[in-house]
């Protein structure tokens, strides 16, 4: 599929997921002119079009998988893996917004503090200041160029209880679906590494970019820090490469990170600053 078209199925899609929701939204208030069942097709046609693309994605897997790309990781310090393209891909369980590939990473530092683990009921939700992750650096994983750079997006509390989960994939789910990608990645960036990759840092934190689009950024730059903004259920580094700057339209690309590798689900790795990037900063 072109990009192009990757483009036309995803505007398509967004605009039936909006018309579909707007639907539920006047019903609550009037009686809509036609069938109740009828108003599905806008819901089934984004559904279509999401199996159509993402058949076509495992094709292109299948026939010319890709080979990894090695970058230096984008942190520093002791970490776990989750949702990892080690164990399964898509590692989201999805290949919208070039998420094929893409890993999340949270924080374990050997001396503490502990990242708080789910509970059932209390708390709800827990203050992002709680996990080390929150405010952790994030690293240039290459000498690249930095075509889209945003931090305005709040960063909401964690979802760390089976009710906020809930609220989150039921509440807060819809209404980034209506808002669009950049709802659901929330504050990124994205750097241009040549050749046509490009990597992507999702829900950075707000207020904390160091860098703007145009940019020239060697392997180490800080670029900002790790946040809870857009679809996160904890604060977290999410990680992709891409094959454009637009995860709308792009496709995944596999990475491995020097030294590290590709961590699976629940492996922890730590990464020494001076081993990997002698020109990163040190900065807590």
């Amino acid at each position: 599929m072109s990009v192009d078209r990757r483009k036309i199925a995803a505007k398509s899609q967004y605009a039936l997921w909006v018309i579909f929701f707007a639907q539920i939204v006047v019903g609550s208030f009037v009686e809509l002119p036609y069938n109740y069942w009828l108003s599905w097709l806008p819901a089934l046609g984004a559904l279509g079009i999401g199996l159509v693309t993402a058949r076509s994605a495992r094709h292109r897997i299948k026939s010319r998988p890709p080979a990894p790309v090695a970058v230096a990781p984008p942190v520093t310090g002791r970490w776990s893996a989750v949702n990892s393209p080690a164990d399964k891909v898509p590692s989201h369980g999805t290949h919208g917004l070039a998420q094929t590939y893409a890993i999340d990473v949270v924080a374990e530092p050997a001396g503490g503090p502990a990242r708080p683990t789910p509970v059932w009921f209390w708390p709800v939700a827990r203050r992002n200041r709680d996990y080390p992750a929150f405010g952790a650096p994030l690293y240039a994983v290459a000498d690249a160029t930095v075509v889209h750079a945003e931090d305005g997006q709040r960063d909401h509390l964690s979802r760390s209880s089976l009710a906020g989960v809930l609220y989150f994939w039921v509440v807060e789910g819809v209404g980034r679906t209506i808002g669009g990608s950049r709802r659901v990645v929330g504050n990124h960036i994205v750097l241009d590494l040549g050749d046509g990759k490009y990597a992507m840092y999702a829900h950075v934190q707000r207020g904390s970019l160091c860098v703007r689009p145009g940019d020239r950024v060697e392997s180490g730059r800080l670029l900002g820090r790790c946040g809870n903004s857009g679809n996160s259920t904890e604060p977290h580094v999410h990680f992709q490469l891409m094959d454009g700057p637009d995860p709308e339209t792009a496709r995944g690309i596999p990475f491995t990170w020097h030294g590290v590798g590709v961590p699976a689900g629940g492996e922890t790795f730590t990464v020494d600053a001076d081993a990997t990037a002698p020109a990163r900063p040190q900065d807590a």
